[in-house]
């Protein structure tokens, strides 16, 4: 399993912390961590209350809640800032 610091790269590198990496973390969180992933933590943190990385299951309740109904889909991929859109 990867560490707390390489999930956070991932999501820094590819703009988007995904659903997968998410539940990545809280494992890792569970488990005793050390002060360079506590700091990564940190930074992910503040990186996506700024909005500079998407946070996909945000994304997708945001969608889902606006009226009662999938209206679209968005997904992360793995180059920065790109989402998918697809109207249903």
């Amino acid at each position: 399993m990867l560490s707390i610091h390489e999930v956070v790269r991932e999501a820094l590198t590819t703009g988007c912390l995904t659903v997968e990496a998410e539940d990545q973390l809280r494992q890792l969180l569970k488990i005793k961590y050390d002060a360079k992933d506590f700091r990564a933590f940190m930074r992910l943190q503040h990186s996506v209350m700024t909005g500079s990385i998407r946070q996909e299951s945000r994304e997708l309740v945001t969608v889902i809640n606006t009226r009662g109904r999938v209206l679209a889909s968005h997904r992360c991929y793995s180059t920065k800032r790109s989402i998918h859109q697809k109207s249903t």
